[in-house]
């Protein structure tokens, strides 16, 4: 979609981000109420409109997060929505317990979620479909007797516009005449398809005063692209979450359609000197919710701007934007290039200038030579851009000297009441002395690694900022079972930089030895540019 192909579309679009009530129904993600907290900063930062907080009443998180958010959070641009329920079937809005939590949360927004397809209105709710309709025009009138600005969440909305559009209007037109702000239209089975959507869209908002939303599940895989469609006809709410988060297969991931809006479509979202913030915030929540970010998703994975293959590498050293659709900065990402097998000159050329060394031609071809051949034998080095760096500084010469290695030995026994337990010896010669040290762990790479570092301690004090943040094994040929040869990857960190390493071997604890010297040497090099204020060939004399 092109902005300047679209007539009509809106100046702004309102960004109401759903993470900490619609996301968290994800499998497997689970937020603390001080977790809540820091999302909902991170997205305030970020600049969107509204902030979705829970719904108050149905759980003590959610009671406890609107008890404490007026004191721990300051908000200085969006604004906090508590999200309920309709009051039930023939009852009294007054009466209501579901609204009453919603008052007390004391939030100036609600969000309440309305039956809008009359197969769920007469099968699930049982009741009729007038009552349907009075159902959301008496919640909506009680809660801005209490002086609280609604929007409704119009549930199947989609669904219930294909079988019944008479009473998705009657819903929407009650909504509207009892004072909603916003009339959302929610894709709650996420089966709707964009051109779909387009179409319906247009209608509605032809046909009503009422701001029009838009809140789309992802189960089809088109939930961005069909926000995009529904503001490029008249919504100019869009709902959905950070990095996609939600049940099932998720909603509308704002992390790609705050930047399509803007970017593409040249329509004001977050404010627009925070779209840079994109790409940190998706991270930072990402974090907060311990789920790793895919780093492939567009605009803020850590892929997204990556090239491998080497006429990419070749034509992007010259124009960077012959191979990316927008400037990396824009959302705060950047340019990066990974070495493989299919990396040329050009890609190690500016590996190796990022790396600040100096390689001939002549060098380069060394090393291009000895990556293809590892790669061949099961190294991935895309994946472990700290054994890259090691291979890249060896080509000019440089040889590690903080440590020699002597030997290293494990040992894996059981004992009554303990189970399996691991000890690692290591010998090591260190600046002329010879260090002997001995670990258990839980496992050989734990026991390894604690007894290297025990070892090399006396000398590196400094090493106890570097820790192992992740260990993976792959099988690389499993049809020779047991005797396979296998790929241990290592992640570490200092607190402020990641790095990766790997070991390939037909022995596992080998090859984890391998990625281990591997992270530990890296750690190194870190420590000591640190100290020198840049890296270089580190010596022990």
């Amino acid at each position: 979609m092109s902005a300047e192909h679209v007539p009509n579309l809106p100046k702004s679009v309102d960004i109401y981000d759903t993470t900490l009530r619609d996301g968290s129904q994800q499998a497997g993600l689970s937020l603390s109420v001080d977790d809540k907290l820091r999302v909902a900063t991170q997205l305030d930062s970020l600049g969107v409109s509204y902030i979705e907080g829970g719904w108050p009443g149905a759980n003590p998180k959610d009671e406890e997060f609107f008890r404490r958010a007026p004191d721990e959070l300051k908000l200085s641009t969006a604004k906090l929505v508590a999200f309920g329920s309709t009051r039930r079937a023939n009852a009294r809005a007054d009466q209501d317990a579901t609204l009453k939590s919603l008052v007390d949360a004391g939030t100036d927004y609600v969000c309440l979620v309305g039956k809008s397809w009359d197969y769920h209105v007469e099968k699930a709710l049982r009741t009729t479909l007038k009552e349907g309709v009075l159902m959301v025009s008496d919640s909506i009138q009680f809660m801005k007797s209490q002086g609280i600005k609604v929007f409704l969440d119009a549930e199947h909305f989609f669904d219930g516009y294909k079988s019944n559009p008479k009473f998705t209007r009657d819903v929407l037109l009650a909504a509207q005449d009892s004072g909603a702000e916003v009339l959302v239209l929610c894709d709650t089975n996420g089966g709707t398809l964009p051109f779909e959507v387009e179409n319906i869209v247009d209608r509605i908002s032809s046909d009503f005063s009422a701001q029009i939303g838009v809140h789309f599940h992802n189960d089809s895989g088109c939930a961005v692209a069909n926000a995009l469609a529904a503001v490029s006809v008249g919504a100019t709410q869009v709902q959905g979450c950070v990095n996609g988060y939600g049940e099932r297969t998720g909603n509308a991931d704002l992390s790609v359609a705050i930047p399509n809006l803007t970017l593409k479509m040249g329509i004001e979202t977050v404010p627009r000197e925070r779209i840079e913030l994109i790409t940190a915030v998706s991270r930072h929540v990402a974090e907060i919710v311990n789920i790793s970010l895919d780093p492939q998703k567009p605009y803020v994975g850590n892929y997204a701007f990556t090239h491998k293959a080497g006429l990419h590498v070749s034509a992007i050293a010259r124009r960077k934007d012959a191979y990316e659709h927008i400037s990396p900065e824009e959302v705060g990402n950047g340019t990066k290039f990974v070495v493989s097998e299919m990396a040329g000159k050009s890609t190690l050329a500016i590996k190796a200038s990022e790396l600040g060394l100096q390689l001939d031609s002549d060098e380069l071809s060394n090393v291009l030579e000895h990556l293809k051949e590892l790669e061949h034998r099961g190294y991935h080095f895309e994946a472990a851009d700290g054994s890259l760096e090691l291979l890249m500084r060896r080509a000019s010469g440089w040889e590690q000297q903080f440590f020699t290695l002597e030997s290293f030995r494990v040992i894996t026994d059981h004992r009554e009441g303990f189970g399996a337990v691991t000890e690692a010896t290591v010998k090591v010669v260190v600046d002329g002395s010879r260090m002997i040290a001995t670990s258990e762990g839980n496992g050989p790479v734990n026991a390894l690694d604690a007894a290297l570092r025990k070892a090399l301690a006396p000398y590196f004090e400094e090493l106890s900022k570097v820790h192992l943040t992740d260990f993976r094994v792959r099988v690389l040929d499993s049809s020779l079972g047991s005797g396979a040869v296998v790929r241990v990857l290592l992640d570490s960190s200092d607190g402020n930089d990641t790095w990766s390493t790997m070991g390939v071997s037909e022995n596992i604890i080998d090859a984890s030895w391998q990625a281990l010297i591997d992270s530990i040497v890296m750690g190194l090099i870190k420590i000591s540019a640190g100290k020198d204020g840049h890296a270089k060939s580190p010596v022990v004399d």
